[in-house]
């Protein structure tokens, strides 16, 4: 468990970057570029949150929360390759980076769930 999280948060560091690096060549749309920023970066700061949790219950809340801003991120993204404001060789990486985060969350997630019983 402990290897699956520190890839967790390395991934989602990364992904973060790449977020905020896309978010900076989309010109106007200021509202929904935050919101694509927010929840893409909200994604790595609930996992560190996980780590620090104060039970087993806040851990999973905590992934459960991480595993939401993925599926928020993705709609953002897709959102924008339809716009044609994201170049879909791009929202390729970043669908593929999120696609990894999330499967990491899930698993994570039933594993504690499993841990819990």
């Amino acid at each position: 468990m402990e290897m699956k999280e520190n890839k967790l948060v390395d991934l989602s560091m990364d992904f973060a970057v790449n977020i905020m690096r896309i978010c900076d060549k989309i010109k106007g749309h200021y509202s929904t570029v935050n919101q694509l920023e927010r929840s893409g970066t909200s994604i790595g700061a609930n996992i560190r949150e996980a780590n620090y949790a104060h039970s087993k219950n806040d851990f999973i809340a905590k992934l459960q929360i991480s595993l939401k801003e993925c599926y928020e991120t993705e709609y953002w993204i897709e959102l924008f390759v339809k716009a044609q404001l994201l170049d879909r060789d791009e929202a390729k990486v970043l669908y593929n980076e999120c696609g990894t985060i999330r499967r990491l969350l899930v698993a994570s997630i039933n594993t504690a769930k499993e841990n819990m019983k």
